[in-house]
């Protein structure tokens, strides 16, 4: 359960220890990305909380959240945020507001997402093993830095939305993935992120990220395929706007990508607007294509949405929840894209020179029920290429295959308690060849009340 401070500010390692012990009990990473928080402090932005004046993460920590993200580019000649010194001044305040750190390591000296994954211009002539190294040495010094200064992230992102090629020239697609490519320097920046918690002995969780849970499974897929396994965390970002899947499909696509790959999931990126009228001159990137016809462009919708979104992902098996950019408000400055900002109707502050707090925050500090542990214990025969299948598994994408081992397959999944689930284990990705006893309608039930253990065992 995350802690509720009644002050704004707490010692800075009574605050890491209770943080830090709240998470390892078991409750949600609910958090928020707050890389803008220090351009918008310089460009004289203020926040309040219920009339008082506090800055976004001392909000988010009042509020219950555990969890900041903050990005990092390698060398920006057009901005002086998201450097190294810009991440070390973020995550000092997280830790003086008793929060943990994901850093989100974008590789990339501007803007690195599904479409993009410009390579830094230091990078640009290095052949492959010359870059692989620079990878893995950028990340390692970065840790290491940070760690001299105690400053060492409990999460670490290798790329940010890595849907395509990382480390591309830029307005390239990437696709196909070069994945002996990819790997290779996948596996470089989480080998290095290894190697600096060994170093320190802080643990750090690594997270891949992929943007929209559509596109979750084959990209997945394909990097096991290439070796790339040794990572605790995929983290996704779902926006309406860009996905086609509404909040219980995506519910059942985090729950499925926890299955089949054995990993936490997290939602390392959402947001929605509380208004459809701009903060500024600039429009907003979140207009009405991107609403869910549930959920108004108020603030009471905004919150609905949230909490609807987050309790899903916890219902799911995943682990919890950040919002992307609450604190990105309009002020006197400009930006490329002109003045003020393109997100102030999906930040979680309202318009005027206060930039109250809005209900959305009420995310933080929620409280989600959460599911119980299900394993299958499912013996094959001889011969059999194993597929699973699962009601609450299924987001269209049908079956998957999963690894037999002394004759017996092993999954982990789970589900709300009182649920009735239905199931079937296929040799093949077909469904033609049901291997599990099962009832007239063809699939295998089970009423789950508690922590289980379903056995079976299956036959031609």
């Amino acid at each position: 359960m995350s802690l509720h401070l009644s002050c704004p500010m707490v010692p800075a390692a009574l605050a890491v220890l209770l943080s830090s012990s709240s998470a390892l009990a078991g409750a949600p990473y609910l958090g928020a990305d707050l890389s803008f928080a220090n351009e918008m402090a310089d460009c004289g932005a203020v926040y309040t909380d219920n009339g008082q004046a506090a800055n976004p993460f001392q909000i988010l920590r009042r509020h219950g959240g555990n969890l900041v993200r903050v990005r990092l580019w390698n060398n920006p000649d057009w901005t002086r945020y998201s450097t190294l010194d810009d991440v070390k001044k973020s995550i000092r305040l997280a830790h003086e507001a008793g929060l943990q750190v994901l850093l989100d390591f974008h590789y990339s000296d501007d803007w690195a997402d599904g479409d993009n994954q410009p390579i830094p211009k230091a990078w640009e002539r290095l052949d492959q093993a010359a870059l692989v190294q620079a990878v893995h040495d950028f990340t390692r010094d970065t840790l290491a830095t940070l760690a001299a200064e105690g400053l060492t992230p409990d999460m670490v992102q290798v790329g940010n939305e890595t849907n395509g090629d990382i480390l591309r020239a830029p307005k390239t697609e990437g696709k196909p993935i070069r994945w002996a490519r990819n790997a290779a320097l996948l596996n470089a920046g989480i080998r290095a992120v290894r190697e600096a918690a060994a170093a320190t002995g802080h643990p750090i969780q690594i997270m891949l990220h992929v943007a929209q849970p559509e596109n979750l499974e084959a990209w997945f897929a394909d990097a096991e395929a290439a070796g790339v396994t040794d990572f605790d965390i995929i983290g996704l970002s779902y926006y309406r706007k860009w996905s086609r899947q509404p909040i219980t499909v995506m519910g059942r696509t985090v729950n499925r990508m926890a299955t089949r790959f054995d990993k936490h999931v997290l939602l390392v990126e959402t947001a929605y607007p509380w208004t459809l009228e701009p903060s500024s001159a600039s429009p907003s990137v979140l207009g009405d294509d991107s609403l869910d016809p549930a959920y108004p462009a108020t603030p009471a919708g905004q919150r609905a949405y949230l909490l609807d979104v987050t309790r899903t992902v916890i219902a799911n098996g995943g682990i919890g929840m950040v919002y992307w950019a609450p604190d990105w408000v309009a002020t006197q400055c400009r930006t490329r894209w002109g003045e003020g900002t393109t997100w102030g109707n999906a930040a979680l502050f309202g318009y005027g020179a206060q930039h109250a707090a809005l209900p959305g925050w009420d995310y933080v500090g929620a409280h989600y029920a959460a599911p119980v542990p299900v394993t299958f214990r499912l013996a094959v025969p001889a011969g059999a290429t194993p597929y699973f299948w699962a009601d609450f598994l299924d987001n269209d994408a049908g079956s998957f295959p999963v690894k037999a081992k002394d004759g017996e397959v092993e999954i982990h999944t789970t589900v709300m308690p009182g649920m009735t689930i239905h199931y079937q284990l296929f040799d093949g990705p077909g469904f033609e060849h049901p291997l599990l006893p099962a009832g007239k309608d063809g699939v295998a039930t089970r009423t789950v009340t508690t922590a289980t253990t379903i056995t079976a065992k299956a036959g031609h």
